[in-house]
């Protein structure tokens, strides 16, 4: 009786240990002039703007949900994947708070910085497509944990 009631137990807290991802909702961004799709909660707000002529940002977020994605989108230097994911570590490297990194993939990584005891985790995810790069982070309006941002770069990882 006691090992039944201890599967049952362990059936429903894996159950409850899903991939946040998992419970959001597909979002597609070509109305934001982005020819792509993330999964995102049904509370999030998409906030568009140029911050030139050669670059778009928009931002995807949601209070409730400890959602906050950047995506930059411009005219991209070079169609080789290795180097534009280069550019990107090369950029996160540079700050000073930089620890490691925590995951890397080919289209992009998951990276930690250390500040005095704390670590705050950040990644970047990098879509080439026509001559466009579209560089997807976390946004930078908060703080985030691991697990948070590795829900969030799942959740802007492409299907192939």
């Amino acid at each position: 009786m006691r090992a039944l009631c201890f599967l049952v137990l362990s059936l429903l807290l894996a159950s409850c240990a899903t991939d946040p991802a998992g419970n959001w909702s597909e979002l597609d961004l070509t109305a934001y002039n982005l020819p792509v799709k993330i999964m995102a909660p049904d509370s999030a707000k998409v906030i568009s703007s140029n911050l030139s002529s050669i670059m778009r940002d928009v931002t995807i977020k949601s209070e409730e949900d400890d959602y906050s994605i950047q995506i930059l989108a411009s005219q991209a230097s070079t169609n080789d994947m290795t180097r534009l994911k280069a550019e990107q570590l090369e950029l996160v490297r540079d700050n000073r708070y930089f620890s490691k990194v925590v995951r890397e993939e080919d289209n992009g990584f998951i990276f930690e910085n250390q500040i005095d005891s704390t670590s705050i985790f950040g990644f970047r995810y990098i879509i080439y497509q026509g001559d466009q790069e579209f560089v997807f982070q976390n946004g930078f309006d908060a703080t985030y944990g691991l697990e948070a941002i590795e829900a969030m770069y799942s959740a802007v990882k492409q299907k192939k």
